[in-house]
């Protein structure tokens, strides 16, 4: 393994792995909720569900914060090795991942694992080791 140490970027990883926290215990200590996206993001399309209004806006700030990036810096130069086929089945393995976990790596990885919760970080595990696998096959298995 080699680090590419000209895109080796800890100040900005830190910097954005705090505030990743620190919005995920705002949320908590003011909402009581944990601040999971895909959770967030699920009630919004129910037609019934409390706390509509500060979900939107905590999702809202996720996306407006990509944008206030770029503002200041260049963004990530964003590259797909697929076409809409498999970006169409990653996302349905993602959903349905994220309602058989009952939440997504932002619940579960972040807020979940911080907690200690004996779910969360089961459920960390597994999709982490999932991950590790899918690359290890893609990658060493079918030379792709």
């Amino acid at each position: 393994m080699t680090i590419d140490w000209s895109n080796f970027t800890p100040w900005t990883a830190l910097l954005g792995g705090l505030l990743i926290g620190g919005a995920a215990n705002l949320y908590m200590l003011l909402n009581g909720r944990v601040a999971g996206i895909s959770g967030m993001l699920g009630s919004l399309l129910e037609k019934h569900g409390e706390g509509k209004g500060e979900k939107a806006l905590f999702l809202l700030g996720v996306v407006l914060s990509l944008l206030l990036w770029w503002v200041f810096a260049e963004g990530p130069v964003v590259q797909f090795e697929t076409g809409w086929l498999g970006l169409l089945v990653a996302g349905v393995l993602v959903g349905v991942g994220t309602r058989y976990a009952a939440g997504c790596t932002s619940g579960h990885g972040v807020c979940g694992v911080a907690r200690l919760a004996p779910r969360s970080l089961l459920a960390t595990l597994c999709f982490m080791s999932a991950g590790f696998a899918v690359v290890f096959i893609v990658r060493h298995l079918l030379g792709a």
